[in-house]
């Protein structure tokens, strides 16, 4: 193993916010310094943080672990040293400048009406009640839902910056930072966008943004599993996904396409787990009483079938509806329904570390 070997390693890393151009062509490789049984490198960054420094250390280290002999040790330094201007700067969109987000995580599902824009919602202000601090932006571009389950439609959100180079700041509100594409599409109008250019402002809303320190960043990812989902894996480096969906069997062939696509070698992203949502009926006058309407534990099922954690149940409630349509999400309250959304954030956080 020589010094050679390692830069060639690492050249395959590439930083998907500067035109996926790999670390070494980008200067970021400071030293690789090869010992017995030991390899050190030392990556430089700007003074200002890198939204995907820890992106990038977990890369070039698993990057190494990949090629070096079995029991090499692996450490991966970082230091502060500004780079050099580029002689004709274009518009950047990942944003190193002003972000530093420690966990992007997307929440998926295989078709539309599981309630996945419902959980994604709540599993961010469940984050936030937890002490996080936490961003969510919502992909959906055909069905964007964040402006109306938070009640911020009508929101216009600011931008700061010299032209070409802007910076969208997120709506505040129940300590969470939103950004949805229908903050910038007059409300009742549709998006008719073809695959391309839908990728492209979906790109930009996430990574254009002054998201500043967060330590989720949570991605309402459209439902299905196409181009744009494909796109949005590849260009943000998200470092896993939750996977929602409800108990019937039906759903087994959804929630395995979301399975797959997140499991295909061009992802290869972990998936943390899987959310039953609608789990059981349980009348709001009568919290006790549970009616499995869609079926006994389909969820747990599904997800010893694909070998993912079920990270929580979440019960069918009209409060979960209602909250939504008055833009103030039930995670928020202290009743049962309330509470299992904390303790599905509890759990993320939990299959998050563990990875």
């Amino acid at each position: 193993m020589t010094e050679k070997e390692v830069f060639d390693w690492i050249s395959q890393v590439q930083h998907p916010g500067r035109d996926d151009k790999d670390i070494v062509t980008l200067g970021m490789v400071e030293e690789v310094v090869v010992s017995e049984g030991k390899v050190t490198v030392t990556l430089a960054f700007g003074k200002r943080p890198d939204p995907l420094k820890n992106y990038l250390v977990g890369a070039v280290r698993a990057a190494i672990y990949r090629q070096a002999p079995g029991g090499t040790e692996v450490e991966v330094k970082t230091v502060v040293k500004e780079a050099p201007k580029p002689k004709n700067p274009a518009l950047d969109l990942n944003l190193d400048q002003v972000n530093e987000v420690g966990h992007i995580i997307g929440v998926a599902s295989g078709k539309g009406g599981v309630g996945k824009s419902t959980v994604a919602v709540n599993l961010a202000v469940a984050l936030a009640r937890l002490g996080y601090r936490v961003g969510l932006a919502d992909a959906d571009v055909y069905g964007p839902s964040v402006p109306i389950m938070t009640a911020t439609e009508g929101f216009a959100p600011e931008a700061e910056g010299e032209e070409g180079h802007e910076l969208f700041i997120p709506i505040e509100k129940y300590g969470v930072k939103w950004m949805s594409i229908g903050y910038f599409a007059p409300a009742g109008q549709a998006l008719i966008w073809r695959g391309p250019m839908a990728c492209s402002a979906l790109k930009q809303m996430i990574l254009q943004v002054k998201w500043g320190p967060l330590d989720y960043l949570l991605i309402d990812m459209p439902p299905g599993t196409g181009d744009i989902h494909i796109s949005l894996v590849g260009d943000i480096p998200m470092e896993g996904a939750v996977i929602v969906t409800t108990p019937q069997d039906v759903a087994l062939a959804d929630v395995e396409k979301g399975v797959n696509m997140f499991r295909n070698p061009s992802v290869n992203r972990p998936i943390f787990g899987l959310v039953e949502n609608m789990a059981w009926f349980t009348p709001e006058a009568h919290p006790e009483e549970k009616y499995y309407l869609f079926g006994k534990d389909g969820g747990a099922t599904m997800a010893e079938h694909f070998g993912i954690p079920l990270l929580g149940q979440i019960p069918l409630v009209q409060s979960i509806r209602e909250a939504g349509d008055q833009g103030e999400p039930v995670a928020l309250g202290t009743r049962p329904d309330s509470l299992a959304f904390l303790e599905l954030a509890q759990k993320l956080v939990a299959a998050v570390n563990k990875e």
